[in-house]
């Protein structure tokens, strides 16, 4: 047996060495992160996926984008980071009207686009000068605005997301495909609308095939076209491709050659896209981008089919904030008024 001296002198040792050890943990205390411990947060895996969605906040219009963003916000649970574009003398109002509404619960991000880098590249036509507005190009130069994200959803403002919008983000793109479209040929519903006012839906109605230039591409005037106001893009390929450096070069030569106009088809921002995508792209689920709302006064889809559309785009000259236009029930169910009282709607008893 032990003396009991020795015992008491073992015990202080331990203690001794137990404080020891205590203080040195303390001074050399390691980073929570840093060490191989369980701690109660959400790994990168189960944190939930962010859904960038880029819509432009243009002067006079900001009251679409508003309504697009509120559409959005509404119908799904998924965690959306809205970026939103504007010019800089547009970006204090747009502001203001998510801060003091029932949007000021989004997430966003205001971004102002510099309208010098179209400097040279923009061809003037005075035949509707509303396509030659800045914002309409904020789609060319995505991986500029947006840098910390794979994918990106591009919308138009004037549209109305019915569907959750996590749906569009699981768009499957090719491999080596920079975007997905929707065809202008791909849902039979639209053809009436498409024969009963006009449109055109192939590149012939978009590129100018008296040209050289046009004609050197190689594609059928018949081909079918695609709308770029709805776009799922791929950044890393659309960076390795250089896809704005592409556009942009079209851009250039449109202002030299005339290649494109704003009499023709869609104007001016979508015939390069046209020209750069040709036959490289996937496809969205035609619900996902019910069109032409916005192409007639009188011409009406069915309100059976509308109710089933996930998204419903307004493009042409008539838009549900202005009389005359269609379907604007559906679009002002979305739409909150401007605390400034800057925007208002025309309505045919205002």
């Amino acid at each position: 047996i032990l003396p009991l001296v020795s015992v008491n002198q073992i015990l202080l040792l331990l203690l001794v060495l137990t404080v020891c050890a205590i203080l040195y943990n303390k001074v050399h205390q390691v980073p929570l992160a840093l060490r191989n411990e369980t701690v109660d947060l959400e790994s990168p895996e189960e944190m939930e996926e962010e859904i960038p969605v880029v819509i432009c906040a243009a002067a006079g219009r900001m009251g679409a984008a508003v309504a697009a963003i509120s559409s959005i916000y509404s119908n799904t649970e998924a965690n959306v980071l809205f970026y939103i574009v504007g010019l800089k003398t547009t970006i204090p109002h747009i502001r203001k009207w998510i801060e003091n509404s029932k949007l000021k619960e989004i997430k966003f991000k205001v971004v102002e686009f510099n309208p010098m880098v179209l400097k040279g590249k923009i061809r003037q036509d005075a035949s509707r000068p509303e396509l030659l507005q800045p914002l309409n190009f904020v789609r060319f130069y995505l991986p500029l605005l947006v840098q910390k994200h794979e994918k990106v959803i591009y919308l138009d403002d004037d549209v109305i997301v019915q569907g959750d919008i996590q749906e569009l983000y699981n768009t499957k793109l090719a491999p080596g495909h920079a975007a997905a479209f929707s065809d202008d040929c791909d849902l039979p519903s639209t053809h009436e609308m498409i024969r009963s006012v006009g449109m055109q839906n192939t590149y012939m109605g978009f590129l100018d095939y008296r040209k050289q230039a046009i004609r050197d591409l190689g594609i059928s005037p018949s081909t079918c076209s695609f709308n770029p106001g709805v776009i799922v893009a791929n950044m890393t390929e659309w960076k390795h491709q250089r896809i704005t450096k592409q556009l942009e070069k079209w851009m250039q030569r449109n202002v030299e050659e005339n290649l494109y106009s704003s009499t023709l088809g869609g104007g001016v921002a979508t015939s390069p896209m046209l020209i750069v995508f040709h036959g490289k792209y996937s496809s969205i689920n035609p619900m996902w981008h019910i069109r032409h709302l916005g192409w007639s006064p009188d011409a009406r889809y069915s309100e059976q089919f509308l109710q089933e559309a996930k998204l419903l785009h307004w493009n042409g000259r008539y838009k549900p904030w202005d009389y005359p236009s269609v379907h604007t029930d559906l679009w002002e169910n979305w739409f909150i008024p401007d605390p400034s009282g800057k925007f208002k709607l025309t309505r045919p008893d205002s």
